[in-house]
């Protein structure tokens, strides 16, 4: 992550209606160049409406964004030059190479055909895609037609590219051969702006998250921060129903008398709290009541 608080994208305000429903309701958002910023909540939160007014997609009922120093107006605003998108549902050609379908998105951007040669070139070498250059998009598996994706969404060198839910889906090598190019990509200088449901990827991942539920912004900081503001050491036991019941301590000594007040037969364990903790701490109850809660850093 860059040492500068350089900011790349701004988000202030923003709103987003649908006749009488509101998906996005008032988020702030502050991007600094050259991190993975993440963008968690449970399905149907806001997140991909709120990526797609980021990134000129769709208008915002109301609030602004800037990107790159420029303020955003309209779905046809000249900054898309700066930005690399991949949605949830891959964008590609089924029935040509994975050639064709990068070359298609230079020809996109006006890249010369020079150009285009020596950037597929390298961005296929980085994406280890050169074996499948010349076969059809559609004998792919989803891993690699992620890769292929990737490469059509960076070919015009964007500034910042954002990834919608882009391991959805896939198996468990693949969201760990996609995680490794995400860092690398951002190590190359790109900021990535990442949408997500699943914990264990931010976490690993991300240099800060917001946490948004039904529209709104509960919660932004690290990683690490988000864990230690509801105590950094969880302990798990039975409780009185029965169920799997958790509390969180300040350290491990604290966590360790609650321990032992327990009954020595109950099931226990102590192990520091992570993400997914505090992903349900926040959004498995109402979130009226944890609109306060904000940590901005």
């Amino acid at each position: 992550m860059s040492d500068s608080d350089d900011i790349i994208v701004s988000a202030h305000g923003l709103v987003k209606r649908f006749g009488d429903f509101t998906a996005v309701d008032g988020i702030d958002l502050d991007i600094r160049r050259g991190e993975i910023f993440g963008f968690l909540g449970p399905n149907g939160a806001g997140k991909t409406t709120t990526m797609r007014m980021v990134t000129t997609l769709t208008p915002p009922t109301e609030g602004w964004v800037e990107v790159c120093g420029h303020k955003l107006h309209g779905t046809s605003d000249p900054v898309k030059e700066k930005i690399g998108i991949i949605q949830q549902h891959i964008a590609l050609d089924r029935d040509v190479t994975v050639r064709e379908n990068i070359r298609y998105h230079a020809i996109l951007h006006h890249i010369s055909r020079k150009e285009t040669d020596e950037r597929i070139e390298r961005l296929s070498a980085m994406m280890g895609l050169g074996p499948y250059m010349d076969k059809y998009v559609l004998n792919l598996s989803g891993g690699w037609k992620r890769r292929v994706a990737i490469v059509c969404a960076i070919i015009h060198e964007p500034e910042i590219l954002f990834l919608d839910e882009p391991t959805a889906g896939l198996d468990t090598q693949s969201r760990h051969m996609l995680w490794k190019l995400i860092r690398e990509l951002n190590r190359n200088g790109t900021t990535i702006f990442l949408t997500t449901h699943y914990m264990d990827e931010a976490e690993a991942l991300c240099d800060r998250v917001t946490i948004i539920d039904h529209g709104r912004s509960v919660m932004m900081g690290t990683p690490t921060e988000l864990c230690e503001s509801i105590g950094g050491w969880a302990v798990e036991y039975q409780g009185e129903d029965g169920d799997k019941a958790l509390r969180y301590f300040s350290d491990w000594e604290e966590s360790r008398r609650f321990l032992d007040s327990l009954p020595r037969e109950m099931p226990t364990a102590s192990r520091a709290t992570n993400l997914e903790d505090v992903f349900l701490e926040l959004t498995g109850r109402d979130t009226e009541a944890t609109q306060e809660v904000r940590f901005r850093i």
